[in-house]
């Protein structure tokens, strides 16, 4: 180590920032979708995940990008486009009424180094389910990327707020010291806890145009479990639809 080494990133900012002032800032700023929505339509997109490949055509056909410089052409394959739409709609938005605002996963494989394949938003269920979900300046996304304690206390509101947590295998460990937790010291004073039900500052309440659009997306899954070309994740969707006992 030398003399021009720089301390670790996070501990030079919570020099200058603390737990509460971040919390402060997610808390007044965050956007979430309200419980009655997610009641209503749990999981949007069933028909996609994280690295899931595309397809077009009534998924008949795949779904190509050719790279402009080598003239290769790869399967296209899903990052985080369905997500973000689903929160999108689920908050009765459009696209372009979100400027720098960011899609959160608020349950999934803990890795701020991205070294581990993330089984969470991997899993059809669970990617495009709206509880799952906060919107946030994009700038404080980061926060959740990397620090623990800021990504506890979503799931923490998540809990209380919609009254589920995620109950895929590979995050076992994470539930289970989300449904102990006690240390309230910096978790939000208007975020929901066990003895007190609460809507977070920012909660979008349901709509009539939230409802139709999710309207529109069962009633296209339906017609897409009955006709869709081959490539359709069928097994996927079913199994999805299943867990979260959505009639179509």
């Amino acid at each position: 180590m030398t003399d021009t080494a720089l301390p670790d990133g996070l501990e030079a900012l919570r020099r200058e920032l603390s737990l509460s002032d971040v919390m402060g800032l997610i808390e007044r700023t965050a956007r979430w979708v309200d419980p009655k929505t997610f009641e209503y339509l749990p999981v949007w997109y069933p028909e996609h995940a994280r690295r899931a490949l595309f397809y077009k055509a009534n998924w008949t056909e795949p779904q190509m990008n050719k790279n402009r410089q080598t003239g290769v052409s790869i399967h296209k394959f899903e990052g985080n486009i369905y997500a973000n739409k689903a929160l999108t709609m689920a908050l009765g938005l459009r696209a372009q009424d979100r400027p720098n605002w960011s899609c959160c996963h608020i349950w999934g494989v803990d890795d701020a180094a991205y070294q581990t394949s993330n089984e969470v938003v991997q899993d059809h269920r669970f990617y495009s389910c709206v509880a799952n979900m906060v919107l946030l300046p994009t700038p404080l996304k980061a926060f959740t990327d990397v620090m623990e304690e800021v990504k506890t206390m979503l799931r923490v509101c998540s809990l209380h707020l919609y009254g589920w947590a995620c109950d895929h295998e590979v995050v076992s460990d994470a539930v289970a010291q989300v449904s102990a937790w006690q240390n309230w010291e910096h978790y939000p004073e208007t975020w929901p806890t066990p003895d007190k039900p609460s809507m977070p500052l920012g909660t979008v309440p349901i709509t009539a145009k939230i409802k139709r659009d999710a309207d529109r997306r069962r009633e296209s899954i339906r017609k897409d479990l009955l006709s869709a070309g081959p490539h359709y994740p069928r097994e996927a969707v079913e199994r999805a639809i299943s867990y979260w006992q959505i009639d179509l």
